[in-house]
C-alpha cells in the first residue's frame, strides 16, 4: 500500500509539473549547429510547434533553415540572448569550447536558468569544462550526444545519452523526445558521451568485421546479396550487416548505395575513435580491437576517405587486397 501511495504521489507531481511545462512550451528554443545532423533535428523541433531561433557559421545552412520558417541570428550570444532553453550539435571539441565561452559564445548573454543541451559528440572533460563554466552564470548544462545518424534525426528516431543533473532531465527530455525515439539518463555530466563513445567504439569495430566478412565471402566466390542473408539469419548478424552493410549494391538508402556519399564520415569515427583511446588510456583499459579500428580509419582519413561514409572500410579494404 504505501509503495503505491508513493507512486500515485509520485505521477500527481508529474502531471502538475507537465501542464506547467507544456504553458511555455511555445516559448523559442535556441539551436546552434545547421550541419548534417543539426538541420533535420531543429526541423523536428518546428513540426512540434516550438519556434526555433538559428545560428551557423556557413550562411547556406542557415539560409536553407530560415526558409523553413526558422529566425536566424548572427552569433551564439544572440540566441543566448533571445532563448533559454538552446541545444548545439557541433563537430568537434573546439567547436564546441568556442561556441559556449568564444567572445560572441553563449555565455557572454545566458541567463540565468537557461537549459543548455549539447548533443555534439566531444571529449567527457570538455562537457565538464562547459557544465562548470555554464554554472558560474547560473545556467545548467547537459550533454546529449545522439546515436542513429542523418536517417534517424530527419525521423526522429535518434536515441539520447544524457548526462547532468537528474533534477533537469524532464526538462531536457521535453525537447529531446521531439527528435528522438529514445532518450536515456546516464548520469552526471559526461556519462552521455562516455556512452556514446563505447556505442561508436563496438559500431567501428562490427562495421569493420563486416566488411572483412563480406569481402572475404566475395573472393570466395559467394554472392554478396547472399552472404548478406545468410549472415542475417545467423550467429554474425549485427547492425552493420543487417541495417547499414557497407557493400554497394546490397541494400538500397545506405551510403554503400550512393557511393558512400552522406551518412556519417570515416574523420567523424576516427574523431570518436580517438575519444576512446583517450579515456582507455587514463582508465588504463585494454581495447585492442578499439585501438587499431582507430589507426584504421585514421589510416583511411590519409588515403582520401574522410569525407565518405564510415562504412567506406570496405572499399578501403578491397584497395587494400594482397595482389
Amino acid at each position: 500500500h504505501c509503495l503505491l501511495f508513493e507512486d500515485q504521489k509520485c505521477k500527481v507531481v508529474q502531471c502538475s509539473w507537465v501542464s506547467c511545462r507544456s504553458m511555455a512550451s511555445k516559448t523559442p528554443v535556441g539551436f546552434i549547429g545547421l550541419g548534417n545532423m543539426g538541420t533535420p533535428m531543429a526541423r523536428n523541433l518546428l513540426k512540434h510547434g516550438y519556434p526555433v531561433i538559428a545560428t551557423d557559421v556557413f550562411p547556406e545552412s542557415c539560409k536553407e533553415f530560415q526558409d523553413s520558417g526558422a529566425q536566424i541570428l548572427d552569433c551564439p550570444a544572440e540566441v543566448a540572448d533571445k532563448a533559454d532553453r538552446i541545444i548545439t550539435m557541433l563537430p568537434s571539441s573546439p567547436n564546441v569550447i568556442e561556441v559556449y565561452t568564444g567572445p560572441n559564445g553563449i555565455l557572454k548573454k545566458v541567463k540565468k536558468g537557461t537549459l543548455l543541451i549539447d548533443s555534439s559528440t566531444i571529449d567527457p572533460a570538455v562537457s565538464k569544462e562547459m557544465a562548470v563554466a555554464a554554472e558560474k552564470m547560473g545556467a545548467v548544462f547537459m550533454d546529449a550526444p545522439v546515436s542513429g545518424g542523418v536517417g534517424a534525426a530527419s525521423l526522429a528516431k535518434l536515441t539520447f545519452m544524457v548526462g547532468g543533473v537528474e533534477e533537469e532531465f524532464n526538462a531536457a527530455q521535453e525537447l529531446l523526445t521531439c527528435m528522438g525515439a529514445n532518450v536515456v539518463y546516464c548520469g552526471q555530466v559526461g556519462s552521455g558521451q562516455a556512452a556514446k563513445i563505447c556505442n561508436n567504439m563496438l559500431l567501428a569495430i562490427g562495421m569493420i568485421g563486416t566488411a572483412e566478412t563480406m569481402n572475404l565471402g566475395i573472393r570466395l566466390g559467394l554472392d554478396p546479396k547472399l552472404l548478406a542473408k545468410i549472415l542475417n539469419m545467423s550467429s554474425g548478424r549485427c547492425w552493420s550487416s543487417d541495417k547499414y552493410n557497407p557493400v554497394p549494391g546490397v541494400m538500397e538508402g545506405v551510403p554503400s548505395a550512393n557511393n558512400y556519399q552522406g551518412g556519417f564520415g570515416t574523420k567523424l569515427m576516427a574523431k570518436d575513435l580517438g575519444f576512446a583511446q583517450n579515456t582507455a588510456t587514463s582508465t588504463r583499459t585494454p581495447i585492442p580491437l578499439g585501438s587499431l579500428a582507430h589507426q584504421i580509419y585514421r589510416t583511411m582519413c590519409a588515403h582520401g576517405y574522410s569525407n565518405k561514409d564510415f562504412s567506406s572500410v570496405f572499399q578501403f579494404l578491397r584497395e587494400e587486397e594482397v595482389q
